[in-house]
């Protein structure tokens, strides 16, 4: 079994934080210490990203939800979790949503998407890091993460630094890897079959995935729940508060 670096905070119903990709837990760091106040809050490193392992070969969404579930099996104590994931960990929610729904007691997809019409742009992505790295695409990551006003801030300047260093010291080939996996999702007709309660956070100024591919979801997903942040694709990170009260405001009505 691959090792998962995880980070366990507070006490209470467990919720499980799964980050996006090329960040690390520590993107969950203004939301992680809200939540912990009234929840067992259990953060971790997707694999070839953060201190977990890097694993070499082809990576899919279904590959990253059962790792999220061994992780929840060996660490929860038992009773069902709420799972929050943001981008690719929304993506990784989908998949273990309808994989292993015995063990959630809700699911929400933040800043994500179900499937991506257009694969080219991350074709070129991969290209551009095989020819010359990561830190080639640092900058325009990191740029479609924030919006330009946060970022310009001293609190948000140091965190878009944060953002890039832990980018650019992201394993390359595993990185690949894990831009492959995103690029190739289909959750169109699966996500019709979930069958647990669902919030869907859409970021009101998310390029990276806009409103509409939540609002997509929040159609195919039975009874799933649509909220919006005022904030660009890591909204947890730009509108920590806000998004902690979002996820309470959510687990108070089920």
């Amino acid at each position: 079994m691959i090792h998962l670096n995880l980070v366990r905070e507070g006490q209470g119903p467990v919720v499980v934080l799964s980050h996006a990709l090329g960040c690390d837990l520590h993107m969950w760091d203004g939301v992680a210490p809200l939540l912990a106040r009234d929840f067992t809050v259990l953060r971790y490193d997707h694999r070839n990203h953060g201190r977990s392992d890097v694993v070499a070969g082809a990576l899919t969404m279904q590959t990253l939800a059962q790792d999220a579930a061994d992780l929840i099996a060996r660490e929860a104590g038992g009773a069902p979790v709420h799972f929050v994931g943001l981008s690719m960990g929304g993506m990784t929610a989908q998949a273990l949503a309808l994989s292993h729904p015995q063990l959630l007691r809700s699911v929400v997809i933040a800043n994500s998407a179900s499937y991506y019409p257009d694969r080219a742009p991350w074709q070129a992505r991969v290209e551009t890091v095989q020819a010359q790295g990561i830190a080639a695409i640092a900058p325009g990551a990191v740029a479609r993460w924030l919006t330009p006003e946060f970022a310009a801030s001293a609190h948000g300047a140091a965190l878009a630094r944060q953002l890039h260093d832990t980018l650019v010291a992201t394993d390359p080939q595993g990185y690949i890897a894990a831009c492959q996996g995103v690029a190739a999702i289909d959750f169109r007709e699966s996500n019709r079959k979930i069958a647990l309660p669902t919030l869907v956070i859409a970021g009101a100024r998310d390029e990276a995935t806009p409103p509409a591919m939540s609002q997509e979801m929040v159609a195919a997903i039975p009874g799933a729940k649509l909220a919006a942040v005022e904030a660009a694709h890591l909204s947890a990170v730009e509108r920590p508060a806000e998004f902690a009260q979002v996820l309470k405001d959510f687990f108070a009505t089920l």
